[in-house]
């Protein structure tokens, strides 16, 4: 008799989820699906503010990730401003911008992931999480928290506080950076590159014993999408997009991040409040994309730091192509930690970076304004609508998350297909399908919002697990 398999919820992520599991009459896995139960609704939320609030507003979207909606907020606001922001304002923006995707993939891949890499996929459940991590493991476990408070110390003095700081506002920023924060800054940067180097050459002799995750963790073809500048390097913050195919040919660039709707569609389904981007051209779902750490690796031409361009060397040598396998997004992100803090440093020894000239003044000029940055997951945008009052009267957000939503879909069928005996269940075999999820370290609270009216699936379910009733909307 057909069974089906709930993991509720997925467990070392941030947000609420489940997966379900369906298997045949055999015992063998037909299909999975990954459920966001949980929906903010920020784009609703926010209209009629004051255009200027949003920045602000949009960082308590997320408690993990509050600088990235803050800045891209921000540049939305800049455009919906008409101005050219100062070029000072803008490298500092940057620098938070780094320090965020620096603290936040260290806090994915030593507090959420590691555990597994460490302790093993088949540990027991009980022990593992980081604080075992911490017994086992001290010196790894202190290398962590060391890089997650490099990044977070910079937020906080930067933007005042470490959690939804204020600091970037329309126009720039609100205050100068000082030449003694500015000497603090750079006096953490060698214990960060020692560290992060560290961690790369033991993960990179790691690999061999995750050769079957590697193999079945979501690694199949799709497109890859990110921010590249003119020159093809990798950028978080300022530039266009580019898609590459799985072979590694570039199948878009140079497109205007503000003409997003003309190349990315939005679908929904019934099944989840998570939105599912996708590649219009190619149209739904077929036009499956990836974002965040390894698509931005995919796409590129360059790190353009010296130490990360080394690594990204060696980390384009795992394919021919594009690096598919989802296991690698842990590689990237470590890559990654690593361009952040080359790049801080070299911006904090600009020499235009103690210009008190930080923010630029204006009212409403345009009645749309579109901002796109890197978030630490992905490619996120930011587009807002005011009436002539500077009112909001319509925003439409794409979470980095979100952008990955397909192919976390496909992910974990792929691996259940492959780890999943329904006679012979063991709990290694379904923390490999969540673990298929980590690898995307999803921000679920930031990512559940709707655009128009979404399809609604409302179950009724008694003690026993039973569906008592059910109620459908859409699809």
């Amino acid at each position: 008799m057909a069974q089906k398999i709930v993991i509720d919820p997925v467990t070392r992520i941030e947000g609420h989820s489940k997966i379900t599991i369906h298997l045949d009459d055999e015992g063998n896995v037909h299909d999975a699906k990954f459920h966001v139960t949980q929906f903010r609704g920020f784009e609703k939320l926010c209209e009629g503010r004051p255009f200027y609030e949003m920045p602000s507003l949009m960082a308590r979207i997320c408690g993990i990730c509050p600088v990235s909606h803050l800045v891209t907020s921000a540049k939305a606001c800049d455009d919906i401003m008409a101005v050219r922001i100062p070029e000072t304002a803008f490298n500092l923006r940057r620098i938070l911008i780094l320090a965020q995707i620096v603290q936040s993939h260290a806090l994915s891949f030593f507090y959420l992931s590691s555990p597994d890499l460490l302790l093993g996929m088949d540990a027991d459940p009980a022990k593992r999480h980081i604080f075992e991590v911490m017994q086992c493991h001290p010196t790894l476990a202190r290398d962590g928290i060391r890089l997650r408070q490099f990044g977070q110390q910079i937020i906080e003095w930067l933007g005042g506080k470490r959690i939804h700081p204020a600091w970037v506002v329309p126009g720039g920023v609100n205050e100068p950076l000082s030449e003694e924060l500015r000497d603090r800054i750079l006096a953490m940067i060698p214990e960060s590159l020692s560290i992060i180097q560290r961690t790369l050459g033991w993960f990179k002799k790691t690999l061999g014993r995750f050769q079957e995750e590697i193999r079945t963790f979501a690694n199949f073809p799709t497109l890859f999408m990110g921010l590249v500048k003119s020159d093809g390097a990798l950028e978080t913050y300022h530039g266009s997009l580019r898609i590459v195919d799985s072979t590694g040919n570039v199948v878009a660039e140079h497109l205007n991040p503000s003409k997003y709707m003309d190349f990315i569609g939005e679908s929904v389904e019934p099944w989840s409040y998570l939105k599912s981007p996708y590649y219009k051209p190619m149209g739904y779902p077929q036009g499956i994309y990836r974002v965040g750490p390894l698509a931005r690796l995919n796409i590129i031409d360059k790190c353009n730091t010296p130490l990360a361009d080394q690594e990204w060397a060696e980390f384009r040598l795992l394919e021919r192509g594009s690096v598919l396998s989802s296991f690698h997004y842990h590689y990237a992100r470590l890559i990654e930690i690593l361009l952040g803090i080359e790049r801080i440093e070299r911006i904090l020894n600009s020499p235009e970076i103690l210009s008190k000239h930080v923010r630029a003044f204006a009212g409403p000029n345009n009645m749309e304004g579109i901002g796109v940055s890197e978030a630490p997951r992905g490619t996120l945008i930011h587009h807002y609508k005011v009436n002539e009052q500077g009112l909001i009267t319509w925003a439409n957000l794409i979470i980095a998350t979100g952008n990955n939503n397909l192919a976390m879909n496909r992910g974990i069928l792929q691996a259940a297909k492959h780890f999943v005996d329904g006679k012979n269940l063991k709990e290694g075999m379904l923390n490999r399908v969540e673990a298929v999820i980590r690898c995307y370290d999803p921000c679920l609270s930031c990512s559940t919002h709707a655009l128009g009216q979404m399809p609604l699936q409302i179950q009724l379910v008694d003690s026993m697990g039973d569906i008592v009733d059910e109620l459908k909307r859409g699809k």
